[in-house]
C-alpha cells in the first residue's frame, strides 16, 4: 500500500481561518479534488492542504491497518482536552511564509506542544521505517546531533523539542526581496481578519496521501475531549 497518513491540526471548519486558508491555497482538502492552483508560489502547500503538522506523514508499519490507526488517534483525542490556541501571525520560516505563534518559542508545556509530542510518540508504533532513499535524502539536510537522533528515533528531525508549529502558505521562495515583500503584504491582508478571531484546538485531523505525489485529503476530524 502506497498510502501515507499524517496527523495534522486544522482550524475548525466554521472558523474564518479555515476558510481563509483554503481560499489562499485554492483547495479544500475535505472536498473533492480541485484543479491545480492558479495562484503562484503555493503548489507544495496546495498539495498538502491547509494544516500544521503534528505527526509527519508515514506509511503504516507491517501488521498495522487503517482501522487500528483510527482507534489510536481516537484514544489520543479522548485523552486530550480542547484548548485555546496561541495568538498567530504571518511570519517567515526558512524561506517560506507561514502562520506561526506570534510569541516564539512556544513552551513545551503549552497544550499545543504537548499534543504534538504525544502524537509523535503515541502513534509511532504505526509508522513504517523510512526507506533508505528517504533516510539518505534527509541526512543530506544540515542536521545537528539532536536532529539526527530524532531522525533515527522517529523518522523525522523536526519533532519533539525541535518541532515548530507552522501552517505553510507558500513554496520556498527565491531571494527576490521585491517578491518576498509583496507576498508578505498580500498574505497579511488576506489573513488579517481571520487571525484576529479567537481560535481553539478542538479536534485533530487525519490526512491521507492516496499515492505518491497525489494531494493529501482530510478524511476525518477526531474531536478532543471537553475542556476541564
Amino acid at each position: 500500500m502506497n498510502h501515507r497518513y499524517a496527523l495534522y491540526y486544522a482550524p475548525p471548519p466554521t472558523h474564518p481561518l479555515w476558510r481563509a486558508g483554503c481560499e489562499w491555497l485554492q483547495r479544500d482538502p475535505s472536498s473533492p479534488e480541485a484543479p491545480p492552483p492558479q495562484r503562484a508560489h503555493v503548489r507544495e502547500p496546495w498539495r498538502y492542504g491547509f494544516h500544521a503538522t503534528l505527526k509527519p506523514p508515514m506509511r503504516l508499519a507491517e501488521g498495522r491497518d487503517e482501522a487500528s490507526l483510527h482507534d489510536a488517534i481516537d484514544r489520543l483525542a479522548q485523552r486530550t482536552p480542547a484548548f485555546a490556541m496561541p495568538a498567530l501571525s504571518v511570519q517567515w520560516l526558512s524561506g517560506f511564509l507561514a502562520i506561526r505563534p506570534a510569541a516564539e518559542p512556544l513552551s513545551r508545556r503549552h497544550p499545543l506542544h504537548r499534543l504534538a509530542d504525544d502524537a509523535v510518540a503515541q502513534l509511532d508504533a504505526w509508522r513504517a521505517p523510512p526507506t533508505p532513499e528517504e533516510t539518505q535524502r534527509r541526512l543530506k539536510l544540515r542536521l545537528d546531533d539532536e536532529q539526527q537522533d530524532l531522525l533515527q528515533r522517529y523518522g523525522y528531525p523536526h519533532v519533539m523539542a525541535r518541532w515548530r508549529f507552522h501552517m505553510t502558505l507558500t513554496d520556498s521562495l527565491p531571494h527576490d526581496m521585491g517578491l518576498r515583500a509583496a507576498l508578505q503584504r498580500e498574505t497579511e491582508r488576506h489573513f488579517k481578519t481571520a487571525l484576529a478571531q479567537p481560535l481553539v484546538c478542538d479536534a485533530i485531523c487525519l490526512f491521507v496521501e492516496p499515492a505518491p505525489g497525489v494531494p493529501f485529503r482530510l478524511v476525518q476530524r477526531f474531536a478532543l475531549a471537553p475542556p476541564p
